[in-house]
């Protein structure tokens, strides 16, 4: 029967592919389908998990609402929509026009709609930003905003400005840090007038400071400070007003250096110093599309890279207007640039959520070996890949499949390496092991465990969102879960059939378990095993696309190589999301496609993909605040 069944759909499947998809009508063909299966829950007036359908009477109702179809279509794919418990549900010929339909019309609409570079709301500077601007800026070691309020994240990273709000704690922080990094940058002369400057000082005074040359050098160090500070030209007004708040300091009994300490508390609680502005002529006007200016480009792109302020090499290139001329040079320039580790750190610390390594704690008494150090160490190993792969412009997809890793002795040790001493990191081959890639990692593998065992779920769930972005859907809600290890014999896959065989488990568990049983010869702390509870493990399996393979090399090889153009996606989406500082639209699938052509043409490079989403269309142009189609 389950033979017959699959026969059904594939031939299902064949008809709905060769069918002219262009021809499809959703009122004749569509509709219909909607109006038989959907309309009890979700039209007339209902509106069952506040979803409607009552609006959409054509396909351009359909674009409109692309955010709707792109969910309902999901749903329908995975045979969850309309409920199993409906006893009149859609055959599978029915579902894949339904969703085939959907595809097609979408993919049309993103393809052929006008070109738009989105929305991006004024961004507050975050946490990394600000530390890594302030010590720019000032010439400071000093972190200030570590006692700073958590920034809040979405879409996976803490960049997006729609959730960097501002709040009265937050204000007060910012004021208490501007006094203290005012005093820390700029030193005051004793009662001989002696001073010992400060290297802030020494960039841009020249000391000592003549009496009758005070005045100029304070306004034009106003000047300088506000242009760097604002990262855009500043207005004589502005420099004007900051001199008046020095010059009441000094009138009020200051000397010149508690006036010039004002001048820089007052710059750094300015909004034009804690946002990323972008100023327009017209805000609200969303046709009012235009290119950015250069300051605004230096500055997406040093946030992008290096998350902090332009230097003065693009400053300079911003000056003659040359900066679109030496992209290429330049951001080979800020990608070796030792700066360039910020974005090593922030983006695969969230993309890959290595920031969640420091809050996981594995069972004490099954892994007394596991400490804060090799943590630590499990962390920067992969972060040295992913510097590898970016400094020396290697193939993206060498993070899947890379044959070496870093590592330094106790690491090492961990993974049964040979020849490996001392606390050094160095690149060592990994051929002839189990090993390859990220997806081996311990830092990976303990962040999808759970603390006494591992989680094929987790890992399974890990690869789906993190490297192929398809990410399964949310669990039901009553999922059982599985019973006390005490109770259960056998290996955790062998516990685990029982927990599949519910029906209201299957569809997620077919997608995510054959994926994480790859990795069960890992343990939950990333140490190599071949048993699990007293019986041999069986790390084999086969994707619900087909794919089989042997163990985690073998899965490693098909995401490299079958799936591999869904991870270069994904990964070109996750950046792209994380240099724009927004979620992605369905306008934006233009300029993704577009890199994703540049990349394949140039054998999958890093700096190909970082040059791709420096030149697209929604990182160098920028659209009025309110948008069409935002629905």
């Amino acid at each position: 029967m389950k033979f017959i069944i699959t026969i059904l759909f594939l031939l299902s499947a064949v008809w709905v592919s060769a069918a002219d998809l262009a021809k499809v009508s959703f009122e004749k063909d569509i509709l219909p389908i909607l109006e038989e299966h959907c309309f009890s829950c979700h039209g007339e007036g209902e509106a069952k998990g506040d979803l409607s359908l009552d609006g959409f009477k054509t396909a351009s109702d359909v674009h409109r609402g692309y955010k709707i179809w792109e969910k309902v279509r999901k749903l329908v794919l995975a045979n969850e929509m309309p409920p199993q418990k409906k006893k009149k549900r859609p055959d599978a010929k029915q579902r894949a026009l339904l969703t085939d339909w959907t595809r097609h019309t979408l993919d049309t609409f993103y393809r052929t709609s006008p070109p738009d570079p989105g929305r991006v709301t004024v961004r507050r500077l975050n946490r990394v930003e600000y530390n890594n601007t302030i010590r720019d800026l000032m010439r400071v070691d000093f972190k200030p905003a570590k006692d700073f309020p958590a920034d809040d994240s979405g879409y996976g990273f803490d960049n997006i400005g729609d959730v960097l709000t501002m709040s009265p704690l937050l204000m007060e922080k910012y004021f208490a840090a501007a006094e203290e990094i005012a005093a820390k940058a700029v030193a005051v002369s004793d009662a001989d007038g002696r001073i010992a400057a400060t290297p802030f000082q020494k960039f841009h005074f020249r000391y000592p400071v003549p009496l009758k040359l005070r005045r100029n050098a304070a306004e034009e160090f106003v000047r300088t400070f506000l242009t760097r500070a604002y990262r855009r030209p500043v207005r004589a007004e502005e420099v004007r007003r900051m001199m008046l708040l020095a010059k009441q300091v000094v009138d009020d009994g200051g000397s010149f250096e508690h006036g010039i300490r004002m001048a820089v508390a007052a710059t750094l609680v300015s909004p034009h110093f804690l946002f990323r502005w972008e100023l327009d002529g017209a805000p609200k006007n969303p046709k009012a599309i235009r290119s950015l200016n250069e300051h605004e480009l230096a500055s997406r792109l040093s946030y992008f890279i290096w998350n902090s302020m332009p230097d003065d090499a693009l400053l300079k290139l911003v000056q003659r207007g040359h900066l679109r001329k030496n992209l290429p040079a330049q951001i080979r320039r800020m990608l070796r640039d030792e700066k360039a580790q910020s974005l090593v750190t922030n983006f695969t610390g969230q993309w890959l959520q290595l920031r969640d390594l420091e809050i996981l704690q594995p069972d004490k008494r099954l892994f007394a070996t596991f400490n804060n150090t090799l943590r630590t160490e499990m962390r920067r190993e992969t972060e040295m890949l992913f510097a590898h792969v970016m400094r020396d412009n290697r193939s993206v997809v060498d993070l899947l499949n890379a044959d070496y890793t870093f590592v330094n002795e106790r690491l090492a040790n961990w993974y049964g390496l040979k020849n490996v001493k001392g606390g050094q990191f160095r690149r060592v081959s990994l051929k002839g092991t189990p090993r390859g890639g990220v997806l081996t990692h311990a830092s990976v593998l303990t962040l999808t465990s759970d603390p006494n065992r591992t989680s094929p779920v987790k890992r399974g769930k890990y690869v789906l969102e993190n490297i192929l972005g398809t990410p399964p859907p949310p669990a039901p809600d009553n999922v059982p879960e599985l019973e006390a290890a005490a109770e259960l014999k056998g290996t955790l896959r062998q516990q685990m059939v029982k927990h599949r065989e519910n029906p209201v488990c299957a569809s997620c568990h077919q997608k995510m378990d054959p994926i994480g049983f790859a990795f069960e010869n890992f343990d939950a702390i990333g140490r190599w095993r071949t048993m699990d509870n007293g019986e041999p493990i069986n790390a084999a399996s086969q994707l619900d696309s087909g794919e089989k393979f042997r163990d985690a090399a073998g899965l490693r090889k098909v995401l490299a190589v079958r799936k591999r153009d869904l991870f270069v996606r994904c990964l070109t989406e996750k950046m792209l999301t994380f240099a724009l500082g927004r979620g992605l639209e369905f306008h934006d699938k233009r300029a993704v496609d577009g890199i994703m052509k540049q990349m394949e043409r140039d054998g999958f490079k890093f700096e190909t993909l970082v040059m791709g989403i420096v030149k697209s269309l929604p990182f160098d142009m920028k659209r009025g605040e309110e948008g069409v189609n935002d629905q």
